[in-house]
Parts: C-alpha cells; sequence; structure tokens
C-alpha cells in the first residue's frame, strides 16, 4: 500500500461507521428505505442496469453498500472493493438486513488480486467521488481495464473538475477558486468530517487526494484501451447552472 492510501485508509477508518448511522439511519432503517424501490436507489445511473440479474458487477470504492444492495436486489452478483473496514462493517449489515448477499473485499484499489479477478466481472460501476483517491490515474484506469470481462462495461462517476475551481457568488453569478491545472498531492478532510461538532473535527485525520482535469480523466480511459460511449455532463443537486457531476460510460 503506498503512502497515500495508507492515509486515505486511516481516515477513511475514523468514525465512518457512525457517520452512515447518523446521516443514512442504522442499516435496518436503510434497507427498509431500499427495499421501497431498490432501482430509484441508482438514481441518474439507473438506465446502465436494466437487466443486471447473474451479472457480476464490481463496486469499486463501494463505501456503505447504499448502491451494491440495490444491484443485488435487483439480481447482480455484486462485489465492493474499498479500503475501509468501517465502510464494510455498515454495508454488510445493510445488506443483512436487506436479506441479500454482496461481497465485500477491503483493499486498496492498486492492491486487488488480479489473479482472481481479472476479466471478471461484467460491469464496473464506480461514483460518489473518488479518482481524487489515487495518484496515478492512468495505472488506475488500465487495472478497472484488466477487471472486465470482454464487452464488459464501466460506469464511472465523479465530480465535475470545474466544480472545484468555481463557487458561486449568488444563483448566476461565479468566480474562479483555484487552479484547474494543480497536480500536486494535497491533505484535505475526509468527506464527512463537517457532520461532526467542531471540536470533534480536531481529532479528524486528513485524506490525501490528486485532483484532475476532464482531459486527463477521458485521456485516461481511452488511453487503457476502453472504449468511450457516452460521456454526461450533470447540473448540481440543487439545478446549478454549472456542471457538478459527470458519467463515462465505456467498454472493453
Amino acid at each position: 500500500m503506498n503512502e497515500q492510501s495508507a492515509k486515505n485508509k486511516i481516515a477513511w477508518e475514523h468514525r465512518a461507521y457512525e457517520f452512515w448511522n447518523r446521516r443514512d439511519g442504522s442499516p435496518k432503517d436503510k434497507a427498509k428505505q431500499i427495499l421501497v424501490n431498490p432501482k430509484a436507489q441508482l438514481k441518474k445511473h439507473k438506465q446502465y442496469f436494466e437487466q443486471i440479474a447473474g451479472k457480476k458487477i464490481a463496486n469499486l470504492c463501494g463505501s456503505n453498500g447504499r448502491k451494491a444492495v440495490p444491484l443485488a436486489l435487483l439480481g447482480a452478483d455484486v462485489t465492493i472493493f474499498d479500503i475501509s473496514e468501517e465502510n464494510k462493517k455498515y454495508a454488510l449489515e445493510l445488506a443483512d438486513s436487506a436479506n441479500v448477499s454482496i461481497q465485500y473485499v477491503v483493499t486498496d484499489i492498486y492492491d486487488i488480486n488480479l489473479e482472481k479477478y481479472s476479466g471478471h466481472f461484467d460491469m464496473l460501476y464506480l461514483e460518489g467521488g473518488i479518482l481524487h483517491y489515487f495518484n496515478d490515474i492512468k495505472k488506475f484506469m488500465s487495472l478497472l481495464f484488466s477487471l472486465l470481462k470482454d464487452n464488459g462495461v464501466m460506469v464511472l462517476s465523479d465530480f465535475h473538475p470545474l466544480r472545484r475551481c468555481i463557487v458561486s457568488n449568488s444563483k448566476t453569478e461565479y468566480q474562479i477558486q483555484q487552479s484547474y491545472f494543480d497536480e500536486e498531492l494535497h491533505s484535505g478532510d475526509v468527506a464527512y468530517k463537517q457532520y461532526f461538532d467542531e471540536h470533534e473535527q480536531e481529532d479528524f485525520p486528513d485524506v490525501s487526494i490528486r485532483l484532475y482535469t476532464l482531459s486527463e480523466i477521458i485521456n485516461s480511459v481511452i488511453t487503457s484501451g476502453f472504449n468511450l460511449k457516452k460521456f454526461d455532463e450533470h447540473r448540481g443537486w440543487e439545478n446549478e447552472n454549472i456542471p457538478w457531476e459527470f458519467t463515462i460510460v465505456a467498454n472493453k
């Protein structure tokens, strides 16, 4: 495990299980919500998972299982790869409460056992802001390519790189906040730190992140061997008039 991954593992194992219970409710309560309409939990990506019964899907950086469990309820054989034992604890309790089975492998993504998982999956699903946790996007994307079967599909959704550079002064006016072409590793707050009281936040370890431009992301997909099929940009959660997230669909 490299230094960046080791730092991120420490951060994501600091009170993550507690956070998921605070934000999403207990695994039992979250399961009840998912069971009402599993496909709806996939939100803007549900169109890519229409016929998945029996398919092997890898949910990389799958966190607390909030996407893996709906996929399993729709009939998929789902494996989460994630660096956090605390995320695993919540995810397995969530799956048990929803009466489905998922596999959960706690590992640095760079260290996935390719002897076991090379060419293993029909689909890869990555979402929610994960690329910045990997300091070598070409290596990362090549690993993803290796995991897929021939003709397999990758659905990759992440924060739009422009999002970090733009702050809003109003609903219609924006200004540049930071450099778009930054290539350095930076320390930052773990995603859920702000959900805790200020005095508690002092004890939270930092994550290590590397930010990418849109061209770096798209080119890493292409040069690793994927066939890029679709690229969508999405508005913010409150319909802001700036790009907030993107989704790439590509196949092997």
